[in-house]
């Protein structure tokens, strides 16, 4: 059976639009009708023409015209004859790049994970991004009285800064150029924020710990000059815990990460393999379902499906935005 759906297609940079499209459930295959949609950084760097390499995710270099969209989640309406995971009705959450801005997308089976008990579908919808944020909080190696930096305050930099509070850490700092992202984050929990417009990161965090620097920082905000500044700011010893995912070249002052004997840790949960997903999912995403992070403050802006075009328009303009989402 076919099933029609109106789908995001980026045709060049800076411009997206719905077109129609038929999805035929193949044997191994699973098509979801979408809840709710959420636009990622990586969606708005597509939008802007910043295709990425080749990658696992991207066996193929992405070219334009390209279907846009991989944050999602919704009901199961149609498996192939081979499919003994999901079933009709089932919810799930996506996990691959499946041109999730649409009304209905299709999936393998190893692009799909099932909504935990208990978590309600707004959030299960974001749970690609949540778990992978999550994650990276619970394995950022935080230790009960750690001093914490995280650079960037956005949605994923919003949750590990909570989940480092949780993990006891005496003093969770928050970095990033927008006062809104950064009273955002006080209200949530961090202890100091810090406008690296205003103020210079690296001697913030020095003064703050005595000229020791941050036992770990998280490096969310995704630039060059964050990396670096992060590198600065980090103590002897401490942990480098990576989550942006940049997809240009960067030159770093790598000089500390020797002779400082810095601890790397690559955290971004969707670029482990599809088993340790599996496996860590559930467990990332329990913290949320037990109400201890909050999720809901983080989505800042709701669109329509049919206004893709404005809502991309719109996080293109306005970096203050943490999460914008969809409905189809």
């Amino acid at each position: 059976m076919m099933q029609a759906t109106k789908a995001a297609l980026l045709t060049k940079e800076y411009a997206i639009g719905l077109v129609d499209r038929q999805l035929e459930c193949g044997d191994d295959e699973v098509i979801v009708k979408n809840h709710l949609m959420g636009i990622c950084g990586s969606d708005k760097s597509f939008y802007r023409g910043q295709l990425p390499p080749k990658t696992a995710e991207f066996r193929q270099e992405p070219k334009f015209p390209f279907y846009l969209g991989h944050e999602s989640g919704g009901e199961v309406v149609e498996v192939g004859r081979q499919v003994r995971e999901f079933k009709p009705g089932d919810q799930v959450m996506a996990f691959g790049w499946n041109n999730n801005f649409a009304t209905y997308f299709k999936a393998k089976v190893f692009e799909l994970e099932p909504v935990p008990e208990g978590l309600e579908m707004d959030i299960a919808s974001l749970g690609e991004p949540v778990a992978c944020a999550m994650y990276s909080g619970l394995h950022a190696g935080v230790q009960l009285g750690d001093t914490v930096a995280v650079m960037g305050g956005g949605f994923a930099g919003q949750i590990i800064a909570q989940c480092a509070k949780k993990k006891g850490a005496a003093k969770v700092i928050v970095i990033d150029v927008l006062d809104g992202k950064l009273q955002l984050a006080k209200k949530l929990g961090a202890d100091i924020v810090i406008n690296a417009t205003a103020d210079d990161p690296v001697q913030a965090v020095l003064d703050i710990t005595g000229g020791s620097g941050a036992d770990v920082v998280v490096e969310a905000a995704g630039s060059e000059q964050s990396i670096n500044a992060a590198t600065a700011l980090l103590k002897h010893n401490g942990i480098f815990v990576w989550y942006s995912w940049i997809t240009r070249p960067v030159r770093l002052d790598i000089s500390r990460w020797h002779d400082d004997g810095i601890e790397f840790r690559n955290t971004c949960l969707v670029h482990h393999t599809r088993q340790e997903r599996q496996v860590w999912t559930p467990q990332a995403l329990r913290p949320v379902v037990q109400g201890l992070i909050d999720i809901k403050s983080l989505i800042t802006h709701e669109f329509s499906l049919k206004d893709i075009d404005k809502a991309f328009q719109f996080v293109d303009k306005d970096d203050a935005a943490v999460k914008v989402v969809l409905r189809p």
